[in-house]
């Protein structure tokens, strides 16, 4: 008792079995009957491969194939060209560097300056988070009071 030999080996093969007048599922064109009158479809291309670039490229490759060349060496002119804008990149990077290090005298100053107006300005909130509340107010106050004789002046 072999049951393997009674069990089709798939689905499809059981439907070929079961019908073998040829009765497919899918219903058969029009144009295969051979009427002159049907305007036959033609095979779309496909715009990626009627490309030249792609042309081009699967030209390269077959050279590449017939040459032994693996896929993953590079033409020369690649490697050249990569090589170069490597360079050229590390090259930017060292003369932005420098350029930050070489900095004029008059911006070193600048820069000095500008630290210590921020050192200055945390000093004096610092200053004013620990006075008393009192003297805040009363500062708030002659401000005002200087500000309402100056409109009373005008």
């Amino acid at each position: 008792k072999h049951l393997s030999s009674f069990v089709p080996a798939s689905m499809y093969t059981e439907i070929q079995r079961e019908r073998p007048d040829g009765g497919n599922i899918l219903a058969h064109p029009d144009y295969i009957d051979g009427n002159p009158d049907l305007i036959k479809p033609k095979k779309l291309l496909n715009p990626v491969k009627a490309s030249k670039s792609h042309q081009e490229l699967h030209r390269e490759l077959l050279m590449n194939h017939k040459r032994g060349l693996g896929v993953e060496s590079k033409p020369e002119l690649q490697r050249v060209l990569e090589h170069r804008r490597r360079n050229q990149i590390i090259r930017q990077k060292k003369e932005e560097e420098e350029a930050k290090k070489l900095q004029s005298p008059f911006e070193k100053e600048l820069l000095k300056r500008h630290q210590r107006l921020d050192q200055l300005e945390k000093d004096q909130e610092k200053q004013e988070d620990h006075a008393p509340e009192f003297i805040k107010v009363k500062e708030n106050l002659r401000r005002t009071t200087t500000v309402t004789e100056d409109e009373k002046a005008a």
